[in-house]
């Protein structure tokens, strides 16, 4: 087996023919100034044309279906092997992202358990926290309890009129917060703690209904969408990386985080928890 990767007249960006034999088996580390070519030789040489060799292995329907890559500015690369590439971007995905997930690592352990598990949870979204079919009702998926805390959203003492919506994005005046004050539905004069029951569950959970809002250039009519389930969808049944870190920082001011029990509720999160394979226990959550 050859014991050096062998490099010879690579070109990429700054390169001017350079030749290098990197051994194998050893933990080799690029050093320089900024501009002095590390990531060409990493990145641009070498990864892209290991990833290049190994797509050409597979079937012309398969490639269709893979990132292109052009072969390296370079007279010659040998004995190459797969490269697996870590670069610096940083990591996008969510609250329930885990290494197994970004690598689909996850999916290949959820069907071993669904086809081989006993006792069998059923499909193999029945091993996913997250799916619904999957996920343990009492974290979600999570591992850890979060949840609004509708003590620091809502000040009770004070109508929805006079402010009584305190998270920022809802407040009185703003695009959201206007639904909850025009709504005919709700009484936006008197304090939110003299609701009734009823009235407080159609502020928090109401449906149906539509409620006049204004934009800075327009006036529309939209559903109403309870305060609760309005928080919900925008905030954490979604990919917060996809917000700016300035709103990830109002928002988690907002929650309350609590670590999860352990109980196993009977769902089919509980089936997935007590089946195993070859001695190994499967998990409907990430914790």
């Amino acid at each position: 087996m050859p014991e050096h990767i062998v490099i010879t007249g690579a070109r990429e960006n700054n390169l001017k023919d350079v030749d290098l034999r990197i051994p194998k088996g050893l933990l080799t580390v690029f050093t320089g100034v900024s501009g002095s070519g590390k990531s060409s030789i990493v990145f641009d040489t070498i990864a892209v044309e290991s990833q290049r060799q190994l797509n050409e292995t597979f079937a012309w329907f398969v490639r269709n279906r893979l990132p292109k890559y052009e072969r390296p500015h370079a007279d010659g690369l040998e004995d190459l092997a797969p490269a697996i590439v870590v670069d610096q971007k940083p990591i996008g995905g969510h609250s329930r992202s885990t290494v197994g997930t970004m690598t689909d690592v996850y999916s290949v352990v959820r069907v071993l358990f669904s086809r081989y598990g006993t006792p069998s949870a059923g499909p193999a979204t029945a091993y996913s926290f997250n799916d619904p079919s999957g996920m343990c009702p009492e974290c979600d998926g999570l591992g850890r309890t979060v949840r609004p805390d509708y003590g620091r959203i809502l000040d009770e003492s004070k109508s929805l009129a006079d402010g009584a919506v305190l998270f920022p994005p809802f407040r009185v005046g703003t695009f959201h917060g206007q639904t909850y004050v025009n709504s005919q539905d709700l009484d936006a004069c008197r304090p939110v703690g003299e609701f009734t029951a009823e009235e407080r569950e159609f502020l928090m959970r109401g449906r149906g209904g539509r409620v006049w809002v204004k934009g800075s250039t327009f006036e529309v009519e939209n559903d109403y969408e309870g305060l609760a389930d309005r928080f919900e969808r925008l905030y954490l049944k979604r990919d917060l990386s996809a917000l700016s870190q300035k709103t990830r920082d109002l928002v988690q001011d907002f929650l309350s985080e609590g670590a999860w029990t352990g109980r196993r509720p009977r769902s089919p999160a509980a089936r997935a928890n007590a089946s195993r394979w070859s001695g190994i226990w499967g998990r409907a959550s990430p914790a």
